[in-house]
């Protein structure tokens, strides 16, 4: 049976991917995604504890919220792309329409200079216009590469826990539990010659 646990590779892949994720999350301060990488965190966790524990109900929860997993980070990827009518500049989704962060990205990626512009009109009260010019790839393309990531990652983590849920139960169904050791062809020691009881004569 494949072990996952806090030394494993893939498990300290899916761990450091999860918290590299809700940092650069908490840095832009984009809500809805810190929610959702901190229950993404609670599912690995479970699932880490699942297989050390040989609880397989508790890795197929894993795998639904996998599932579930999936299907934000493709929102996510639609979202950053503009797919459909989804727009970054109408929807603040991902700060629950609380701010108007953006990504940390926006203005950290890679070679990107940041131009703050003084006295514009397009500012709301509170906020400041920026400029961010020459940066080597967009901070869209930076939040779509993660979520890839993330998909992928989650994937392997899917067929993970349904194939080691199927050894669990496996084993569990091969054991009797009401007929003990039976099962294994289990048989009480016998008793040496020298322990068996001789009638006493008086």
């Amino acid at each position: 049976v494949p072990c996952c646990d806090t030394h494993s590779p893939s498990c300290a892949l899916l761990q450091v991917a999860a918290l590299e994720r809700q940092i650069f999350d908490f840095l832009g301060y984009q809500w809805a995604p810190i929610l959702a990488n901190f229950l993404h965190i609670m599912a690995v966790i479970l699932g880490i504890f699942g297989t050390i524990q040989y609880r397989s109900k508790y890795l197929m929860m894993y795998a639904v919220w996998l599932v579930l997993w999936v299907g934000w980070n493709a929102f996510i990827i639609c979202f950053y792309l503009e797919v459909g009518r989804l727009s970054q500049d109408r929807d603040f989704i991902m700060t629950f329409n609380t701010s108007l962060h953006r990504s940390w990205w926006m203005e950290n990626g890679p070679g990107c200079l940041v131009t703050p512009v003084l006295n514009s009109k397009l500012a709301p009260e509170d906020h400041h216009v920026i400029t961010v010019s020459g940066c080597l790839l967009d901070y869209q393309y930076i939040e779509v590469l993660s979520s890839a990531t993330q998909i992928f990652l989650a994937l392997f983590g899917f067929v993970y826990a349904c194939y080691v849920s199927k050894v669990f139960l496996e084993e569990e169904d091969s054991f009797d539990f009401i007929g003990g050791f039976d099962s294994y062809g289990y048989q009480a020691p016998q008793k040496t010659s020298h322990l068996q009881l001789q009638p006493l004569y008086t």
